[in-house]
């Protein structure tokens, strides 16, 4: 019996020393969740630059001529473009001035007849500032570009052959790769001899027409 008792404690004291020694059991692993992000990606025709060089283009207007008033225009272009930023570009353009408002005052007017030829040539060099894309719908768009562009030329106005200076700016939209729609804005400015008294003259020209690159 005092056996008993004793062999009792004894047995308590080693299970609980085994429990101990047991290793800790080890968690289970999480369950990992991934999400696979679904893209809903829009087909867009991206446009194209044309890579021809050379450009010629027709276009017409309004030129208005200081102190005479304005008149259309028409004239055509040729371009080389260097680089995809740099382009030169010869000029000629035509129009009819009137000096209609000078003969309700001077008798016979300023020119031999009523209406006086005014004829330009210019070579100038344009620089595009922002070239860019127009959208048309929701899935097409045009290449286009904003341009600067300045030169030298001569004017031939009421007898006179006066070197010019013209500033501007314009804007090109490529209606194809070989075809462009093209608006500018120029500034002519050049002296005029008008009734024995030289003067400097700023002559505004509005044009739209069209480019065909080759």
């Amino acid at each position: 019996m005092r056996t008993q008792v004793l062999a009792l404690p004894l047995l308590t004291t080693a299970l609980a020393m085994a429990s101990l020694a047991a290793p800790a059991a080890e968690p289970a692993p999480a369950t990992e969740q991934v999400v696979v992000p679904e893209v809903d990606r829009r087909d867009v025709k991206r446009p194209r630059i044309p890579s021809n060089d050379f450009e010629a283009g027709l276009f017409t207007g309004v030129y208005s001529t200081e102190n005479f008033g304005s008149s259309v225009v028409a004239g055509l272009r040729l371009g080389y473009h260097i680089t995809e930023d740099f382009f030169v570009e010869a000029a000629y353009g035509r129009t009819k001035v009137s000096d209609e408002s000078f003969r309700q005052v001077l008798p016979g007017g300023i020119f031999g007849g009523e209406k006086e030829t005014l004829s330009y040539y210019n070579l100038s060099v344009g620089y595009n500032v922002l070239p860019g894309e127009v959208f048309i719908g929701s899935q097409r768009a045009k290449a286009s570009a904003l341009y600067l562009i300045a030169g030298v030329g001569s004017t031939r106005f009421n007898d006179q052959r006066n070197q010019t200076i013209n500033l501007g700016l314009g804007s090109r939209v490529f209606l194809a790769d070989w075809a462009a729609l093209q608006v500018d804005l120029r500034d002519h400015m050049f002296s005029l001899d008008l009734l024995g008294k030289r003067q400097s003259t700023h002559n505004l020209e509005l044009t739209a027409g069209l480019t065909f690159f080759f």
